[in-house]
């Protein structure tokens, strides 16, 4: 059983830190806060939007699974939250026509996607390391 709770807790903590750096990055860019460092990605809040966020979130964040950094868990949620950064700066941007890094959107693009992501990382690790330990 121990393994469905740690399959369990990665998920769950992903899918967490997912919702927490939608709603970060939806109210960030509709208060003006990304607009301000020229970055002109302003999502809808849309269920299919979150919806997908939050799964794709709670998928990477099975990496979670991995016996790294166990003791350090915000440097284990920053490092594990580097490799769907990394996915979004050079693959999905590129795709959607934004070129690398995401620059089409402006060139502080890269820096907010790596900070929101952080705090996805934190909050997933946290949680992960809350379920593990606690029950």
């Amino acid at each position: 059983m121990r393994i469905v709770r740690k399959l369990s807790g990665a998920f769950t903590g992903g899918a967490l830190g997912g919702l927490a750096d939608s709603i970060n990055f939806w109210v960030l860019s509709h208060v003006g806060i990304t607009g301000m460092l020229g970055v002109t990605m302003k999502p809808e809040f849309t269920p299919s939007w979150l919806y997908q966020r939050m799964v794709w979130s709670g998928i990477w964040m099975l990496l979670l699974l991995l016996p790294l950094w166990q003791k350090r868990i915000v440097l284990r949620g920053c490092v594990f939250s580097l490799l769907p950064s990394s996915m979004m700066l050079f693959m999905v941007f590129p795709d959607m026509g934004k070129g690398i890094l995401g620059l089409g959107f402006g060139t502080m693009t890269p820096v907010v996607v790596i900070a929101l992501n952080f705090v996805y990382g934190i909050i997933a690790a946290f949680w992960y390391e809350f379920t593990v330990q606690n029950y």
